[in-house]
Order: structure tokens, then C-alpha cells, then sequence
């Protein structure tokens, strides 16, 4: 038989059970031995107003199949460069368990799902929910501190509580902020009217958080605001899909005209992924509901992937580094 006629098995997106990118499933985290750990957290109980992020972790694995062809890795044509190659053990960890109605044990939950894929020596990649698992995960990250944060969002999340709510979506950052092991933070994409009190952007900036907004930052120039980020330090890096321009990635419960383009999150990423180690990120806000096209989820999923083929490239060179000294 030539290789022409030979028989392949094509995976195709749309046959199979649909994990996050087609990777290997381990839901027991006691059994975890993997590089990378991808775990969902379908918790949207912190939003103010159109719920549905319940949903994302699914939406998003849905549009990673696209993705997932199998072939010994993702090869790159601009950079000229093969991705995500078989030597690394990627593994979809399934979701969090979710207790409906009790948001602070759902909380709690993700915190504990998080410590233990950290103590496994795994990087988290965290599929949300809404932007409040950030805060759970933050607590959950604590071991591979200090490291600095930077967040891709429209909206600024510093508000100290909302009528006593202080684990919403709308307060993730600034309990981030609070925690011994956060360092800097750096705000990309913030814009708008109505997404903050001004008593919280002060209290952002007294705290020295760096805010930019995506005209600001066209302005200053990419290359520019990576420089602001203290290089050769460890990030997390926390993503709202909201962040990126509605016109890209509608399904969302809020959506903010004039955000950033997918061509400049990737510059971003791959700039962030080169200055430092990042040693953990989330991608929340994703609500399916909102986009019948599922087009928000096959871009927070080429997000997602992209960011972790720059992590672990920077990976494999240090590596090589090594060997070589």
C-alpha cells in the first residue's frame, strides 16, 4: 500500500469527546503527572449582570477542537516555528465542582483544585467563569509566588465590595492586591464609561497599579508597555475576554466598544511570555450564550493556546540553555 492509500486517523474537530484542545483527560488531580494542567471553573454566581460564563469553560473547549488537529504539534507560518510539540504532557482536568447558590464555596473549591495542581509541579491554565475565580485562583497560586499580575480586561476590577459582596467579578483584582505574594500589577485594555468609581481607580494607583488603556497603549507602542513590566521576574496573567474588541468576541456579559485586537493580544503574550516566567493564567468571561456562531469561545481558545505556546517555548529554550552551559 503507498502512502497515499495508507489509512491515517484525521481527529477531525468535530469527532470525539471534546476536551481542550483533544488532550488526555485526568479529572483525579491525585493522579495528576503532567506538564500542563488545564482545569474549567464554571462559576459566573460573582456577575452584576448578564450571567452565562457558566458555560465558558465548554465554549471554549468546543472552539479549541479547531485547534487540534494532532500534528506532532501547532506549527506557526509567521513565525516559522513548530508550537505545543508532543514532548510536552498537556492533560484537561475537567471542572471544578460547583455548589449552586454558595459562591465563597465554590471559592473555595477552585482554591483547593488549584493548590493541588500546583503541588503536582503543573502549570494552571484556568478556563472561567467570571473574572471572581481570579481571586480564588490567586490564593490557589500562593506557593509559586511572589510574582507580579497582569491582567488583559476592559474593566478595572477594583472595587473594594458592592453592598457587602466582595468576591464578585467587579473585586477580583483588588483582592488579588491584598494577598503578601502579589506584587505589581499591570491593568491592559481598561476603558469606558460606567466600569469604575473614581475612588477605585485611586486607590488602584495608590496601590502603583499600571493602567493603560488600548488607545493609550497604541499610542505609547507595544514594545513600550512590555518595558514597563519588570523583566526576568514571574507573572500570572489573567485574561477577560472582554478585554478584546466585542467585534472579535461578542459573547460576553460585558461587552465594552473599542478594546483590543487579536493581533495585539498576541504581540502582547508573546512579549510577556519572553521577559519573564509565567507561571500560571486564566481566560474568564466567555458566555456562549451571548454568541450563537461560537466565535468568542474559538478565540479565547486560540488565545489560550497561543499564550501556553509561548510559555512553553521560552521553556524548551531555557532548556537548551542549560544543556548547553
Amino acid at each position: 500500500m503507498s502512502n497515499r492509500d495508507e489509512k491515517q486517523f484525521l481527529n477531525l474537530p468535530f469527532t470525539g469527546i471534546c476536551t481542550f484542545g483533544k488532550y488526555p483527560v485526568c479529572t483525579d488531580l491525585n493522579q495528576l503527572d503532567a506538564d500542563v494542567a488545564v482545569i474549567g471553573v464554571p462559576n459566573d454566581m460573582g456577575t452584576q449582570w448578564k450571567s452565562g460564563a457558566r458555560m465558558g469553560p465548554r465554549g471554549i473547549r468546543e472552539g479549541s477542537t479547531l485547534y487540534s488537529f494532532g500534528l506532532d504539534g501547532a506549527y506557526d507560518i509567521e513565525n516559522d516555528m513548530m508550537y505545543l510539540g508532543p514532548d510536552w504532557k498537556i492533560v484537561d482536568c475537567g471542572d471544578v465542582d460547583m455548589v449552586h447558590g454558595d459562591i465563597m464555596q465554590c471559592h473555595e473549591n477552585t482554591k483547593e483544585a488549584i493548590q493541588k495542581i500546583v503541588s503536582k509541579g503543573a502549570l494552571p491554565v484556568v478556563l472561567g467563569g467570571d473574572h471572581s475565580i481570579t481571586a480564588a485562583v490567586g490564593k490557589g497560586v500562593e506557593e509559586l509566588g511572589p510574582f507580579h499580575v497582569i491582567q488583559i480586561d476592559a474593566h478595572l476590577d477594583w472595587a473594594d465590595h458592592r453592598s457587602g459582596m466582595r468576591y464578585g467579578h467587579g473585586n477580583c483584582i483588588r483582592r488579588l492586591s491584598e494577598m503578601d505574594h502579589v506584587q505589581k500589577i499591570f491593568q491592559l485594555g481598561i476603558r469606558g464609561i460606567s466600569s469604575s468609581k473614581k475612588e477605585d481607580v485611586n486607590a488602584a494607583k495608590e496601590y502603583g497599579s499600571i493602567i493603560l488603556s488600548p488607545r493609550q497603549m497604541r499610542k505609547m507602542g507595544f514594545e513600550e508597555v512590555l518595558e514597563q513590566i519588570p523583566a526576568g521576574e514571574k507573572y500570572y496573567v489573567t485574561i477577560d475576554i472582554d478585554g478584546i474588541d466585542p467585534s472579535i468576541a461578542p459573547g460576553t456579559g460585558t461587552p465594552s466598544p473599542g478594546g483590543l485586537l487579536y493581533d495585539e493580544v498576541n504581540e502582547l503574550l508573546e512579549g510577556i511570555a519572553k521577559r519573564g516566567e509565567v507561571i500560571g493564567f486564566d481566560l474568564v468571561e466567555v458566555a456562549p450564550p451571548y454568541d450563537p456562531y461560537g466565535m468568542t469561545g474559538q478565540v479565547a481558545a486560540r488565545i489560550s493556546l497561543d499564550l501556553l505556546s509561548y510559555i512553553l517555548k521560552e521553556r524548551e529554550k531555557n532548556e537548551d540553555c542549560k544543556r548547553k552551559g
